[in-house]
């Protein structure tokens, strides 16, 4: 009797646990991956091919002596920063000063002299007056009043001399006043001086070399470009340029020069450098590396790479959709950046899994972290 009822027992226990006890199914079907996702969209895509370029000044060169003279003074060395106007060198100017008083005294002599022409003028032109008075009395004299008139003339033509003598005195003046201002050497621009040509105590002629600078706050870039690549450039396009120190800056184009080089089939190309990059420590002839696009931009379709998963030489990627993971067959193209054109497959505006996509199954629940 004891074992029937053990077995009843045993078996009420066992119908009351599978009403009891919850199904594992459920708990599975419940289970949703962890990912983050990324937008499919539409970027502008141009290969590019490196070219090394420089860095050039817009403004360099020889400061050259505009007047002859022992050189007084020597104001600046090697390496210095230098503003637009500063004095560089100076010239003995003892002589220009005492040419210069010598002329300040000719343009007061001819001052007096046009004074006197004045006043010899006014003496005719009344002497002249006073005769035609008398032209209807017996005291006129024909011929004393033709002379009177002819003086007249006379005294007009000797003030236009004294006149043109005194433009001529001030005329020599002032260029004896630009050459004492010149016997001051100053900067055209500013830069800073690499080379000096000369010393104090030497003489200089007119046109001699004084000093070379360069203006190191106007640089911009020079590159030899191949032919080849001339018809993706114009002016105005933007480009991407890279320094020693690994930054990345953007250039524009400012010129493309006319005239190729017959040996190396490549074309002078100028760019203008970004605010950011006009403000950094740069040097001329620093070395820089161009990014140069192979044609013209045009807008691709793109995604993530990280969503990008190869298998058997194929390339999948899971849709987020509806809270489901969705696998799709896709064809890539070019990289662009961190993305690759999608040639098929995919359409802009789609999300595709780009983190925990590893373990995925098709139809697998998820879980969306932080989109993209």
């Amino acid at each position: 009797m004891i074992f029937p009822r053990l077995l009843l027992t045993l078996a009420m226990l066992f119908v009351l646990g599978a009403f009891v006890l919850p199904s594992p199914q459920p708990a599975l079907a419940q289970y949703a991956a962890a990912v983050d996702v990324d937008s499919v969209r539409i970027e502008p895509l141009s290969q590019t091919v490196p070219v090394i370029g420089r860095l050039v000044a817009k403004q360099s060169g020889i400061v050259a002596a505009r007047i002859g003279g022992p050189v007084a003074d020597m104001r600046v060395s090697v390496g210095d920063h230098v503003k637009e106007g500063d004095i560089l060198a100076v010239l003995d100017g003892t002589r220009l000063k005492r040419q210069r008083a010598l002329l300040v005294a000719e343009t007061a002599e001819t001052e007096a002299l046009i004074k006197l022409a004045e006043a010899q003028l006014a003496l005719r032109r009344q002497e002249l007056a006073r005769i035609e008075g008398l032209r209807d009395s017996a005291a006129f004299s024909r011929g004393r009043h033709e002379d009177s008139r002819q003086q007249a003339v006379v005294a007009e033509t000797s003030l236009g001399a004294a006149l043109a003598r005194h433009e001529r005195a001030l005329a020599n003046l002032a260029l004896a006043e630009i050459d004492l201002r010149n016997a001051q050497v100053r900067a055209p621009y500013t830069g800073v001086i690499t080379l000096e040509h000369t010393a104090a105590g030497s003489f200089v002629s007119v046109g001699s070399p004084v000093v070379t600078m360069l203006s190191n706050y106007k640089l911009e870039i020079e590159a030899d470009v191949p032919a080849a690549q001339i018809p993706a450039l114009e002016a105005g396009v933007v480009i991407n340029i890279a320094l020693d120190d690994g930054t990345n800056h953007d250039a524009i184009v400012r010129t493309i020069v006319p005239e190729e080089n017959p040996l190396t089939r490549t074309r002078q190309v100028r760019f203008t450098l970004d605010d950011e990059m006009s403000r950094r420590v740069l040097a001329a002839n620093q070395s820089v590396l161009v990014h140069l696009p192979l044609g013209h931009f045009r807008e691709v379709v793109t995604v993530h790479k990280d969503a990008v998963i190869n298998r058997g030489g194929q390339s999948f990627v899971y849709i987020a959709t509806d809270g489901k993971a969705d696998m799709r067959r896709i064809k890539t193209g070019a990289a662009v950046g961190g993305r690759f054109e999608v040639l098929s497959g995919l359409v802009p505006g789609e999300l595709t899994v780009i983190r925990g996509n590893e373990r995925l199954r098709p139809g697998q629940d998820i879980s969306i972290g932080d989109d993209s």
